[in-house]
């Protein structure tokens, strides 16, 4: 009996969820497609083509998939991510580029949580602006709203940061790769600098090899170790935020989400053993197709009208996020501070 009403929940459960799930699908297949004939990155065509399909949220067949592929998908693509990282493969880059990396991102963070509250914004708007700019953009993005407590305006700062990132991102891979031949930099201090720098993974390939095929590898492997600090970082805040909790009244205080586990267990397996080839490839993208499915469900669970109303602030603060990691290693690349790759 007992197995009989758990087998009837779990099909009207699937029921609820299919007609919303597989219009985001086909919707994040859309972008894919657009993304490849036209060069332009996936996400932002994921969240627009989800913004303009923003009306199937208020339908009630559609409402309860959106809302599991703008959680669930979610934590599972951020969780695969972690079999893009191999722990001997960064450590490559040397103690002084680990060091420079970590302070960078954390000094960027820090910067957006301040720079926030001075501006009159959420503090959690900083951290998750400041996270996203410091680390891997969109994807930091979603693995650091994962976390953070909810609040009436979570899915817009997540929408805008997600916007303002991706569209920050792919200016710096036009621009950089000019700053880096005006300033006759090698290909090594190429690659730190816009590794370093750029906030998504795709607009670093191509700017690292846009320069040269060196500065290419050099470029990708920076930024997988920025990738690597993601699951340290949301952790440091998942902490804060349990203190937080546990001084506000003696609040619930958040536990350590599946999805974060998976990815350094994930990370282990990929640094002690040699997974196959097409094994890794299909998971790695596979976690890609979840990421941007679950980009155009935050899309379409926006309201557009929401996000005139906040203003410039918003942009200002991720322009100065922007410029302040790009100034940090930069200043650091021109004052010596070089590293042999």
């Amino acid at each position: 009996m007992t197995k009989d009403i758990e087998t009837a929940s779990l099909s009207k459960s699937i029921k609820e969820k299919l007609p919303g799930l597989t219009v985001t699908v086909i919707t994040a297949l859309a972008a894919l497609f657009l993304s490849e004939h036209y060069g332009a990155p996936a996400m932002l065509f994921a969240l627009l083509l989800g913004i303009a399909m923003s009306f199937l949220y208020e339908e009630s067949s559609c409402r309860e998939g959106i809302a599991y592929s703008a959680s669930f998908v979610l934590r599972v693509g951020v969780a695969l991510l972690g079999l893009r990282i191999a722990i001997n493969d960064l450590l490559v880059l040397g103690f002084q580029t680990i060091a420079l990396l970590v302070l960078a991102i954390a000094s960027t963070i820090t910067l957006g949580i301040f720079l926030a509250k001075a501006m009159g914004l959420s503090k959690y708007f900083g951290a998750l602006t400041g996270g996203s700019t410091a680390i891997c953009g969109a994807s930091a993005a979603m693995a650091i709203t994962a976390v953070l407590p909810d609040h009436e305006h979570k899915e817009r700062d997540t929408l805008l940061t997600i916007i303002g990132v991706t569209s920050l991102s792919t200016i710096a891979m036009v621009l950089y790769p000019i700053l880096v031949a005006q300033l006759g930099f090698s290909t090594t201090e190429a690659g730190i600098l816009l590794g370093g720098t750029i906030h998504d993974v795709a607009q670093v390939v191509g700017a690292g090899y846009s320069v040269s095929e060196e500065a290419g590898d050099i470029a990708t492997l920076v930024k997988l170790m920025r990738v690597s600090l993601l699951m340290p970082v949301v952790l440091i805040m998942l902490a804060v935020i349990k203190r937080q909790n546990a001084l506000n009244d003696g609040a619930k205080a958040p536990g350590i989400p599946i999805f974060l586990v998976v990815f350094i267990v994930l990370m282990i397996i990929n640094s002690v053993f040699t997974i196959p080839t097409i094994i890794s490839t299909s998971l790695i993208s596979f976690s890609r197709f979840a990421l941007v499915v679950a980009i155009t469900a935050i899309g379409m669970k926006s309201n557009l009208s929401r996000l005139t109303q906040v203003g410039m602030r918003p942009i200002i603060l991720m322009m100065v996020e922007t410029l302040w990691i790009g100034l940090f290693i930069l200043t650091a690349l021109l004052s010596g501070y070089f590293f042999s790759v």
